[in-house]
């Protein structure tokens, strides 16, 4: 009935889904970063080109994947 009252229900389950994001973005370059250590290694040994194109390419992918769900949450 009170519009003015916010929705603590919603806000909770926003605020857990930004939570679950924000791990999933970690997780994601950690990934990246792990991948791109290992092919310098197997392929490159010495050089960093591997570890920062897939650092790189891990943030870019998270902020894709993360935007996507930004777009959902604002839709819902």
């Amino acid at each position: 009935m009170n519009k003015n009252k916010p929705n603590k229900g919603g806000q909770l389950k926003n605020f857990a889904i930004l939570s679950g994001v924000a791990i999933q973005m970690g997780v994601t370059i950690y990934l990246f970063v792990k991948l791109g250590k290992w092919l310098d290694a197997k392929y490159n040994p010495g050089g960093k080109a591997g570890l920062i194109i897939f650092t790189l390419l891990g943030v870019g992918v998270s902020l894709y994947v993360v935007l996507k769900q930004l777009n959902k949450i604002n839709e819902d």
